[in-house]
């Protein structure tokens, strides 16, 4: 059985726990950690059992064989290397941390060398498998647009507002909390200089809309996800968290569907 460790003990955090702890994924969570202690509060009284708390990053990663990031872009960019070079494996769900090309760039060097895993999950857009097969020819153009709630965003406006409207690389990090999709979905692409991203703050919508338009040698496609947002964080989609659920229960599965 697989032992994780989870580093960041928020929402996404106890939703994982809570799947392990009901059987949904087959894998044993061994630690956790997080610099807020109210977190770690709060997670230990949402499942059956006490997972143990560790001390600091050296102390997460003893005796577990992948560690999954739930925390935030800052705790990439702090750990993640530290991570690696331990000998574990490495799940991300901030992925806008990954627009630092040094820091990305350095990861899978510590990955290739010492033949690890970095596990990056759909998040709350689908359509990633046909980006992977269609990079195999090549792709032309990706675009992504992010539809939100003002509140959401946290912006005041009373109409549709089209708040950024450019290559994604500099959207990712102008709103860091709330567009890690165009950054999975730029680095499964074409990069995060060439796909465009557009961030919509409308307060007709509830829910965190993301459409995808890809076109290239292989045809075009198009993707809506219209996401109910987390009751608890509504930063962050449902779906999200979904998928980190279902990308562990991949890696711990000994059958796996899909591209």
């Amino acid at each position: 059985m697989i032992k994780i460790s989870l580093l960041g003990c928020g929402n996404i955090g106890r939703f994982i726990a809570n799947a392990i702890d009901r059987g949904v994924i087959n894998c044993k969570l061994v630690k956790i950690f997080d610099k807020s202690r109210k977190a770690i509060e709060e997670f230990n009284k949402g499942i059956s059992f006490t997972v143990p708390v560790a001390d600091n990053i050296e102390d997460l990663v003893r005796g577990s064989d992948l560690v999954v990031e739930a925390a935030s872009q800052e705790a990439v960019r702090e750990y993640a290397t530290k991570i690696l070079s331990s000998g574990k494996h490495l799940m991300i769900m901030s992925v806008g941390a990954l627009a630092d090309d040094a820091l990305f760039r350095e990861m899978k060097k510590i990955a290739r060398e010492k033949n690890l895993r970095i596990y990056i999950p759909s998040g709350a857009i689908v359509g990633l498998d046909g980006i992977n097969a269609a990079k195999l020819i090549q792709i032309d153009s990706a675009e992504i647009t992010t539809r939100k709630n003002p509140k959401t965003l946290g912006v005041n406006v009373k109409e549709e507002t089209v708040l950024y409207d450019g290559p994604a690389i500099e959207g990712v990090k102008r709103f860091p909390k709330s567009v890690n999709v165009a950054a999975t979905l730029s680095l499964a692409g074409i990069g995060l200089e060439r796909t465009r991203l557009r961030i919509i703050a409308d307060p007709g919508v509830d829910k965190n809309i993301h459409e995808v338009r890809v076109s290239g040698d292989f045809g075009e496609f198009e993707t809506i996800t219209k996401n109910v947002p987390s009751l608890q964080n509504p930063k962050t989609s449902w779906l999200a968290a979904l998928s980190a659920i279902a990308t562990l229960e991949k890696i711990c599965n000994v059958v796996q569907f899909g591209t």
